[in-house]
């Protein structure tokens, strides 16, 4: 069972009250003690301010009768008593309220502390289960003291008042943010869901419908994040399709003329020098079929992270002498002039053996991909820093809009009469990136160069790349 609180419009709707009962809260015991104290000091400033007022008839010879006392407080709107004290004892109390008041008077700390002191003295105290707010005043040189006393109930009334209708608003303010924010976290709600859905469908391989967000702020932006990794995902799902249909292609042509040649091969009155010929052909077919697994099991490991580099030290100088002597006979073999460039060292910060299979494919494509009677050149050199290893042919060239496309998978220009599988030049970028080199190609009509360029091995920041120097001066 679903608890209630665990969906994110209530636990909103939960926040959003506790929020604003929190604010109310704070209102409340911020605002009613204050304004309590602030109404009842008022008070008592009225009254110390009406007790020196009379003060000066009480010295210049106010008759000190019940009748004078009865006039003064109808005047200040209080009680007004006159205080003779004596030794320890209270005498003579003249009071505008009738009835015997000697006890009240007698523990009434406020004029105590004004008797003690001889010093106006004024502020609250209880009595009779009452609140009073006092002032106390002497007066004939200390002989009487004056006493104006009020209830500050009409304060309190007026706080109690201001409390009700606090608590009436908070009671409201509440219920409607109870309201908006059901309704806010409900809207808020279902624009999440919607993006969950869209994460479910993108997780279940469904690339075709967009996310958006109608609204804006945080979740407008989450769907943006989405939307853009809905469209890399479609991308990248396109290209796994594509990759495995021309790896299918790719493996399934060797294929086909392995068992055609093996069918041809049990024909008994085959004779032996059709045999010879038939078993060259599978050689080259299996040749085929394992440097297409090998370049496939490179971009598996490539595009799973599990291809490592060891950097340390390469002289590419060398490495261009390895690559050419190797490639010699392929050379003669294909009618192409092999030709390299000065055996400086030139040392690069790279993975001998990546380097080296990057060179390889670099001379097996150019020697694929020209005429014959043209020349290959491999050069070494130095480069604002950088160990560069170029690799020049004589052909054709490549046409602009297709040079980036070389480095796709799977891609071979058109009208060439080569049949590689066009998976190295994509596997050769892909190595020179982990090595933190790259691979450029420039390709003016009649010359195409691939230059590979690595971090240099100790090689001053300004020493130029020189391809005279770099180049032979004859073959």
């Amino acid at each position: 069972m679903r608890h209630p609180f665990r969906s994110v419009g209530a636990q909103l709707s939960l926040a959003l009250l506790l929020v604003v009962a929190a604010a109310l809260a704070i209102v409340y015991v911020a605002v009613v003690p204050s304004l309590e104290k602030r109404l009842v000091n008022t008070r008592v400033s009225q009254l110390e301010r009406t007790a020196n007022q009379l003060r000066p008839h009480v010295d210049e010879g106010w008759v000190m009768s019940p009748d004078n006392v009865s006039t003064a407080a109808t005047r200040s709107g209080s009680r007004v008593i006159l205080v003779q004290p004596l030794l320890d004892t209270l005498l003579d109390v003249q009071d505008s309220l009738p009835g015997d008041v000697s006890k009240d008077i007698e523990r009434d700390s406020i004029l105590a502390r004004a008797i003690r002191t001889g010093q106006p003295e004024h502020g609250t105290l209880d009595q009779g289960g009452q609140r009073y707010a006092e002032a106390a005043v002497p007066v004939r040189g200390g002989a009487y003291y004056l006493v104006l006393r009020d209830s500050v109930q009409n304060q309190f009334g007026s706080v109690y008042l201001v409390q009700r209708r606090l608590l009436l608003a908070a009671g409201a303010a509440l219920l409607i943010a109870l309201l908006l924010g059901y309704g806010g976290a409900r809207m808020f709600a279902r624009r999440i869901r919607r993006l969950e859905v869209a994460a479910d469908r993108i997780a279940s391989g469904r690339f075709d419908e967009p996310v958006h967000d109608p609204g804006g702020g945080e979740l407008r932006r989450l769907a943006d994040a989405f939307e853009r990794m809905r469209v890399r995902l479609a991308q990248l799902d396109g290209a796994r399709r594509e990759f495995v249909a021309n790896a299918s292609h790719e493996l399934r042509t060797p294929l086909f003329s392995l068992g055609g040649f093996l069918e041809l091969l049990d024909d008994e009155d085959l004779d032996e020098a059709t045999r010879q010929e038939f078993l060259t052909s599978m050689r080259e077919q299996v040749v085929r079929l394992t440097k297409l697994a090998s370049d496939l099991l490179d971009l598996t490991r490539l595009d799973a992270g599990r291809m490592t580099v060891e950097q340390e030290p390469v002289d590419l100088g060398a490495l261009a002498e390895e690559i050419a002597e190797e490639f010699g006979p392929v050379a003669q073999g294909t009618r192409h002039s092999l030709e390299v460039g000065s055996a400086e060292p030139v040392f690069a910060d790279a993975d001998e053996l990546r380097a080296l299979q990057i060179g390889r494919i670099l001379v097996e494509n150019a020697l694929l991909h020209t005429p014959p009677e043209t020349t290959v050149r491999l050069r070494a050199g130095l480069d604002r820093g950088r160990a560069v290893f170029e690799v020049e042919d004589d052909g054709p060239g490549i046409p602009e809009e297709q040079r980036q496309q070389l480095f796709e998978r799977f891609y071979r220009l058109e009208g060439t009469r080569a049949s590689g599988s066009g998976l190295g030049l994509a596997i050769a970028r892909e190595l020179a990136e982990l090595m933190k080199g790259t691979i450029e190609i420039t390709s003016p009509p009649g010359r195409t160069v691939f230059t590979l360029s690595l971090p240099g091995a100790g090689i001053p920041a300004a020493q130029p790349f020189s391809r005279e120097k770099a180049l032979p001066t004859g073959t």
